[in-house]
């Protein structure tokens, strides 16, 4: 049976068009982060699945490095949007498809077909339980055994933390009963019109039994954002001021910093590196 497409996700991601593109230009820890344990563990060449990739940021940055890549999405622009970049960026023999997919249905891959695959956004917009399994069945079946992967988290623990620190950005989670209803649900759906869509943020400690169970092996889990969650843009013009070679060093430090388990708790987006069985 076809999956219902979530229109409030599908609307969000197309009117944030550009965007979401640039976003990671905005905020590049998290993709340095993510880019750097990536590259440490993919395949030395292959086909690879970025399975929920927006408009194709890490996508465009796997096809520079010669991968074979297929693209999925859930918003039809944002789809549109990564094969115009691709084309302008003049990576197209590089892909070997564009598709709208739910990813609880990848209906248009292969069983098998990939030797990495990554999932980096859609756990985060599926709030039921039977639908993050099923998106991860799937991810299971469409990667070849041994094939690495790698899915990206929201981190329920964080989420409490900037509801705390900012409670009017994030209505409903401006009072505590609200916060501690959030962080025994883990579900939050925005208050206010327009903003983040409703999401679901796990527990640091449910992510590697989560994964086990749909059998996966964990490598590694990383805080993609760390301690960067806390500095602001303040904190960070200060770093750049002391000169190009201390910021590029406070970038390596927060890259080490990643992979610490008693800070994992701090970062706003988790990375989990695991291999099929």
């Amino acid at each position: 049976m076809k999956p219902e497409v979530n229109n409030h996700v599908v609307d969000y991601y197309t009117s944030f068009g550009e965007r979401e593109w640039s976003r990671l230009d905005r905020e590049p820890l998290e993709f340095t982060v993510n880019w750097h344990y990536m590259k440490k563990y993919l395949p030395s060449s292959g086909c690879i699945l970025d399975n929920g990739a927006g408009p194709g940021k890490y996508a465009m940055e796997l096809a520079r490095c010669g991968y074979q890549i297929t693209l999925t999405d859930l918003t039809p622009h944002s789809v549109e949007l990564a094969e115009i970049k691709a084309a302008e960026l003049g990576l197209e023999q590089h892909f070997a498809g564009f598709h709208i997919q739910n990813a609880t249905h990848l209906d248009a891959l292969s069983n098998v077909s990939f030797d990495a695959s990554l999932m980096l956004g859609p756990l985060y917009h599926l709030q039921k339980a039977d639908e993050r399994s099923m998106a991860v069945k799937e991810l299971y079946r469409v990667t070849k055994p041994g094939g690495v992967v790698f899915v990206a988290f929201r981190n329920r623990t964080n989420h409490v933390l900037t509801s705390l620190l900012r409670p009017d950005h994030w209505k409903p989670n401006d009072n505590v009963d609200t916060i501690e209803a959030f962080y025994e649900s883990g579900i939050f759906n925005h208050q206010d019109e327009g903003r983040y869509t409703g999401a679901y943020y796990y527990p640091v400690e449910e992510i590697n039994p989560f994964m086990e169970e749909h059998g996966f092996e964990g490598v590694e889990l990383i805080g993609s954002t760390n301690l960067g969650t806390l500095l602001s843009q303040e904190h960070w013009n200060m770093w750049i001021n002391k000169g190009e070679t201390e910021h590029k060093k406070l970038i390596s430090f927060l890259i080490k910093m990643a992979r610490e388990p008693s800070i994992l708790g701090i970062s706003s987006h988790l990375l989990y590196i695991g291999r099929k069985k």
